[in-house]
């Protein structure tokens, strides 16, 4: 079965940039769609970023024109670039890789705290 680690996150002031990283055990090419979720509390787990196997991609609109997904295929890792932060980015990040209903993994998750 497929692994996937996330990295990246930690605390950073409002306006600030980080960068998280899911290395993949697995060719991202082989899935339909990789993508970023993230959880705050109290609030369901929501799309934040994905990018297909044909490298289309999309973004929730509270984080279109801030954030980017990318991919490095030599290295079978997904990245998302998070510029411009906001207190309510707050929230685990997670990493998905979605082949199919029986093949849709899911990372451990990486926190992403933005505060003064």
């Amino acid at each position: 079965q497929v692994q996937l680690v996330e990295s990246g996150g930690g605390l950073v002031q409002p306006g600030g940039s980080l960068r998280l990283s899911c290395a993949s055990s697995r060719s991202a090419s082989y899935f339909l769609r990789m993508g970023w979720y993230r959880q705050a509390p109290g609030k369901q787990r929501e799309l934040v970023a994905g990018i297909t196997s044909g490298d289309s991609t999309n973004y929730a609109d509270s984080v279109k024109g801030r954030f980017t997904i990318s991919r490095d295929n030599a290295k079978n890792t997904v990245y998302l670039q998070m510029n411009s932060l906001k207190p309510e980015d707050t929230a685990v990040y997670y990493c998905n890789a979605f082949g199919s209903s029986i093949n849709n993994y899911w990372g451990q998750g990486t926190q992403v705290t933005v505060s003064s």
